[in-house]
């Protein structure tokens, strides 16, 4: 698994290229083609969750139900 510091900086370099709209990211001389900016944010959600669970922070989910008669 790569390390915290490695996590987070392919985030911030994914963040940065999303902004300039620029759909190839490269970091530690690897580089990578990304088909749409859809592809960038499930990226970026991917990374996010991976530094979170190394921070030891939980995902957390809700799921609100509401009803009503119809009346």
């Amino acid at each position: 698994m790569p390390a915290l510091d490695e996590l987070k900086a392919r985030r911030d370099a994914l963040a940065a290229q999303r902004a300039s709209g620029v759909a190839r990211v490269s970091y530690d001389g690897k580089t990578v083609d990304y088909r749409s900016v859809t592809e960038i944010d499930r990226a970026i959600d991917a990374l996010d969750r991976e530094v979170g669970a190394l921070e030891g922070r939980r995902i957390v989910r809700q799921v609100r139900i509401t009803t009503s008669k119809g009346l």
